[in-house]
């Protein structure tokens, strides 16, 4: 990642080729955890209406929202004071030391497989969170829907429904014994979004 915003820019270059060759597809933005902070920061971004619906899944608002575990739960170690020392730094268009680690992840033997990465530079952290998720919120008029397992170990699960509905109109679904990995892998999330899917072709 050469800079903070690529992700967007990047996504962007994405949906410029598939509408290319499929000019008439529905477009849905989406993502899980960090992806959803992402999707968030997309929606709040000059390419928002870009987007013909939006997809979260446990979404990742901000280190202090609401729906935030203490260091998400274990999951996370923050360098909290470097993540402050260059913010203040960005803040005055110094970006030298973007690429210092700011967060490391515990994530457990079982969800993993080798291909995940356990340490998030500086760019990398501001690049997938919300620049401002309610500002970012406010910006999302498309159908949005939010699933989240009621055993999220990171985020505190009925807390998305009353935060985001302050800023959007949001459908959330909680899945009864999920935690923040297995709501992504296990089945039970399978016919929510679809039966979701199919109501967005009736729009």
């Amino acid at each position: 990642m050469d800079y903070i915003g690529q992700f967007e820019d990047d996504l962007m270059d994405l949906i410029a080729i598939i509408q290319k060759d499929n000019p008439k597809a529905m477009l849905i933005v989406g993502g899980h955890s960090s992806g959803g902070g992402l999707s968030i920061r997309f929606a709040g971004s000059r390419y928002s209406e870009k987007a013909n619906a939006y997809l979260l899944i446990a979404p990742f608002l901000k280190y202090n929202a609401p729906t935030m575990r203490p260091n998400s739960g274990g999951w996370a170690r923050p360098y909290t004071g470097r993540i402050i020392g260059l913010t203040i730094l960005n803040n005055v268009g110094i970006h030298w030391f973007d690429y210092l680690t700011a967060i490391e992840f515990n994530m457990p033997e079982e969800a993993r497989d080798g291909t995940e990465t356990l340490s998030y530079s500086h760019r990398l952290i501001k690049s997938y969170a919300p620049r401002n998720y309610e500002k970012d919120l406010r910006a999302i008029t498309q159908p949005l829907l939010v699933v989240v397992g009621n055993e999220d170990d990171a985020f505190i699960a009925d807390q998305f429904e009353p935060v985001i509905s302050q800023y959007t109109s949001v459908q959330v679904k909680l899945l009864a014994g999920l935690t923040h990995m297995g709501v992504v892998v296990r089945p039970e999330i399978r016919p929510v979004i679809k039966k979701w899917l199919e109501g967005l072709g009736k729009l």
